[in-house]
């Protein structure tokens, strides 16, 4: 099967995050196994040309033209991207849109739908009802009408399918499945050798909504009981990398922390293997894939209830879940900090490792979630199929 990935946007240090990651790890599975999956997306921040592979995947990357800086992202193009994927879609069998409200994806669904290539949409938690007036204007003007036409809505969790269906009212969508997020399986990491200082990860875009700074602040009380304790901060500054390096300095904390910037793939699978307690004290995370590599190693997880994994998390007993509230900073540390303390004592650590490494097998490996793909994949193109039968029949 012929299938085009598109998303909006990839960098040199994966600033754009959990989509264009999800796009790739899917590309290659779906590779592996066969297909000629490839991804479309702009590129932006790379030194000399654009790559045309990432991670063994071939890759139709265009440099991102910024048309409107104000809205970031969501603000950046190129007529040529567009222009080739008019001339892609002709030859796949499917396209999977990674959809956002931007200039990038929205616009190559609604050519999707123009062409009548299968279209299959994948939000990631990006698309949800707002009061603001330009993303209910795009709404009106294309994304209602990509959701109403694909014919297949992904969604991550069911408060996602709800947030999805209130986008696209009145009209009910019919055609949702749910699609976790999946990583490669790994090996167990080993325990930690005795004497090694307590090591604390936070891993993701060092941005505002992933509250960097909550990790930062449950430190002091964490070293109170582990001096010796190593912190890593480690991801792309997407803005908020200043306030929280200030706020270590603050609290007198900037000797334990180590800032590491962002990092390679294989880089985040070695610094989850190397942490004792990973730590996204984020707020309104979709199902982040930075939590299940963590995971995936035999690395507890300290997340939030509004975080996707929450409820697994939680039922798994893989780490701790937390509850976490905007404007809330110290009784947010505490609980984070209290949190760290209980998983670095070594029986309940080694008890919720083994389970965070047996949760992300068992339920969230890339094999398992591609499985559940091709089916949607393959329904998607049977029941074109049948349609164009229908009206050859009824043209008759």
């Amino acid at each position: 099967m012929k299938i085009l990935h598109i998303v909006t946007l990839h960098t040199p240090d994966h600033a754009f995050g959990g989509p264009t990651r999800v796009a790739l790890n899917l590309s290659k599975a779906q590779r592996a196994g066969g297909d000629d999956a490839r991804i479309m997306a702009l590129g932006d921040g790379f030194d000399g040309p654009l790559p045309r592979e990432v991670e063994g995947v071939p890759v139709h990357l265009f440099q991102a033209r910024h048309l409107l800086p104000v809205f970031e992202v969501s603000g950046i193009t190129s007529a040529a991207l567009l222009r080739t994927a008019r001339r892609m879609m002709r030859g796949a069998d499917l396209v999977h849109v990674h959809l956002m409200r931007d200039l990038v994806t929205l616009p190559a669904a609604l050519i999707a739908l123009a062409t009548g290539t299968p279209l299959v949409v994948q939000t990631h938690g990006m698309v949800d009802p707002t009061e603001k007036r330009v993303a209910q204007l795009t709404d009106l003007l294309g994304v209602r009408r990509v959701l109403r036409g694909a014919d297949a809505v992904l969604h991550l969790t069911e408060a996602e399918r709800v947030d999805v269906n209130a986008v696209a009212a009145p009209v009910p969508l019919t055609r949702t499945v749910r699609l976790v997020n999946g990583v490669r399986p790994q090996p167990f990491k080993p325990a930690r050798e005795p004497g090694r200082p307590p090591t604390v990860l936070f891993l993701a875009r060092i941005q505002e909504r992933k509250r960097p700074e909550d990790f930062v602040a449950a430190m002091p009380a964490v070293l109170a009981e582990h001096p010796d304790a190593r912190f890593v901060l480690a991801g792309p500054d997407t803005g908020a990398l200043p306030g929280t390096l200030e706020l270590a300095r603050r609290l007198g904390v900037t000797d334990s922390l180590d800032h590491v910037g962002p990092l390679g793939h294989e880089e985040v699978l070695a610094a989850g293997r190397e942490a004792d307690v990973y730590v996204l004290p984020s707020i309104e995370e979709p199902l982040g894939v930075s939590v299940l590599e963590a995971m995936s190693v035999g690395t507890p997880a300290v997340i939030t209830r509004t975080c996707g994994l929450g409820p697994d998390v939680a039922r798994a007993g893989a780490g701790r879940v937390i509850d976490s509230r905007v404007g809330e900073d110290a009784a947010n540390a505490d609980k984070v900090a209290r949190a760290i303390l209980e998983l670095l004592e070594p029986g309940a650590n080694a008890e919720a490792g083994k389970a965070a490494w047996e949760l992300v097998n068992e339920h969230f490996t890339i094999e398992v979630v591609t499985r559940t793909l091709r089916r949607t994949y393959e329904d998607v193109v049977r029941r074109r199929s049948e349609g164009i039968k229908r009206t050859a029949a009824h043209a008759t």
